[in-house]
């Protein structure tokens, strides 16, 4: 928004947000260096390695849901996973 010159009034509406609501996002963005992409490029070493740690928990986790809709008996619509492990 800030970068494509689009008026405030408009971009709120749209989003459906009070206009100045929207006006503090923008200015605590611009003041934070942050008022286009927030990407991981701010990120520190630490948050970086918490990162890619919680990414790797989040592949074993979906691992093991995956497996554990493929046993016998379990309830395979409703997401439920039996948690006898």
């Amino acid at each position: 928004m800030v970068e494509e010159g689009r008026p405030v009034v408009e971009v709120a509406r749209n989003i459906g947000v009070h206009e100045m609501t929207l006006r503090k996002w923008v200015n605590r963005a611009k003041e934070s260096g942050g008022a286009g992409d927030s990407g991981e490029k701010s990120l520190t070493d630490s948050e970086r390695a918490e990162l890619e740690r919680l990414r790797a928990e989040n592949a074993e986790l979906k691992m093991r849901v995956a497996f554990a809709r493929k046993l016998p008996g379990s309830r395979k619509t409703s997401g439920e996973i039996r948690r006898d492990c």
